[in-house]
């Protein structure tokens, strides 16, 4: 997903192109602002950190792009082109490393696993069935 931040500054077709570049495929994309039942269900799992107020504001404050990334190792992959979560421990060369510049805006967000990542594909597309993870 390319976050509000993303879009504001003008990142879409440099993240994208950084995503190509590693010879994923983006088979599928979704502009859209998201609401609080959204951010509720996909950050459920930070729901009572102190930041959780901050990083709902943030992302409902302007449209996000979904993406379905394919190709072998995509998830695995795209998690390391992503780069760390945390603005402090990003590395020059990844997506956050060169372009976040908090721990909350911090452009993109990648799914951590096959299981997450079909979740988070229905939640943001409806529910599909793709053969996603080679």
């Amino acid at each position: 997903m390319l976050k509000p931040d993303c879009i504001e500054r003008g990142l879409i077709g440099k993240v994208i192109s950084r995503i190509e570049d590693k010879g994923y495929t983006i088979s599928d994309m979704k502009m859209q602002t998201l609401d609080e039942a959204f951010i509720q269900e996909h950050y459920a799992h930070l729901k009572n950190r102190p930041f959780f107020p901050e990083l709902s504001e943030y992302m409902t404050s302007g449209p996000v792009i979904g993406l379905i990334v394919e190709g072998e190792n995509a998830i695995r992959g795209m998690r390391i082109i992503t780069g760390a979560t945390r603005f402090e421990d990003g590395t020059a060369g990844t997506i956050r490393g060169d372009y976040a510049y908090c721990s909350t805006k911090n452009v993109v967000h990648a799914s951590d696993s096959p299981e997450n990542a079909e979740i988070e594909i229905n939640r943001f597309f409806g529910d599909r069935r793709l053969p996603l993870f080679r």
